[in-house]
């Protein structure tokens, strides 16, 4: 497909340069006012760089608005001339809702909400699309692209505010335990390149192996934690100080801010 990327911040970079890597598109238009932020890509084949969103737009099949929630309805409208029935079009925009970019270009166009993460970058997102009823038409299409660079999930448009906080923000969340664990290893006396290479394996570890056991977490703790052994007596104390409530009580207030952003 054609494809556009209006916005190229950290996360449209991220969108543009798995797309990239897995040579997913015939041509890729990437549009932001400030060029300079994917002068990385400028020498790609088949990848123009231009600050001018209308031309993004009028070469492109599939469109998708990297932006920040406020700046999204000023682009909508800049370019709503030169969007067709045609389009396929994606927004990323955080707590930003199907009507809102149906009031500006119609409910007669394709419009799906897009929730991936920065792993998309290496084909490892986790990514949430909810469509509206135009869009529903093209959501298997949505599907074969992003399942390039990861994982998929159709699901209604009132969880996209919950899997934004899960697998977006949820990025950050799993780095900052990987960085206490690295944190943890130092203090026992590891290097830090060696601390951190052994936290981060085991992260990759135990992801790997609950996807591909198909296992509970529980269960595979359960295979780890002997009778008065060193790994239940470490798990004990960090639930003694609130590990898994200060992650839920985190998440919580993540998607607290994420539902003040919508109202705002």
């Amino acid at each position: 497909m054609k494809i556009a990327i209006i916005g190229t911040g950290n996360l449209g970079s991220s969108i543009a340069k798995g797309l990239i890597n897995n040579k997913s598109f015939t041509s890729l238009y990437l549009s932001d006012k400030n060029t300079s932020a994917v002068s990385q890509f400028e020498d790609e084949d088949y990848v123009t760089i231009t600050n001018y969103n209308k031309e993004a737009v009028m070469n492109s099949d599939l469109v998708i608005f990297a932006l920040q929630p406020r700046h999204v309805e000023g682009v909508l409208k800049e370019v709503a001339s030169e969007i067709t029935k045609k389009h396929l079009i994606m927004s990323v925009a955080a707590g930003f809702a199907i009507s809102k970019i149906e009031s500006v270009i119609g409910a007669d166009k394709h419009i799906i909400r897009v929730m991936p993460n920065t792993a998309i970058s290496i084909g490892k997102s986790m990514t949430c699309l909810s469509a509206n009823d135009v869009g529903e038409e093209k959501i298997e299409l949505a599907q074969k692209i992003f399942n390039q660079l990861g994982t998929t999930m159709v699901i209604p448009e009132e969880q996209i505010q919950a899997a934004t906080v899960i697998c977006a923000s949820g990025i950050a969340f799993w780095m900052r335990l990987v960085r206490a664990t690295t944190q943890g290893a130092i203090q026992l006396g590891f290097e830090a390149e060696e601390a951190h290479e052994l936290a981060l394996q085991t992260c990759y570890g135990a992801a790997s192996l609950l996807k591909e056991s198909g296992r509970h977490p529980e269960a595979e703790i359960d295979r780890v934690t002997t009778p008065s052994g060193c790994t239940i007596e470490g798990l004990n104390e960090m639930e003694h100080q609130g590990l898994s409530s200060s992650l839920i009580k985190g998440i919580n207030a993540s998607f607290e801010k994420i539902n003040q952003i919508k109202k705002s």
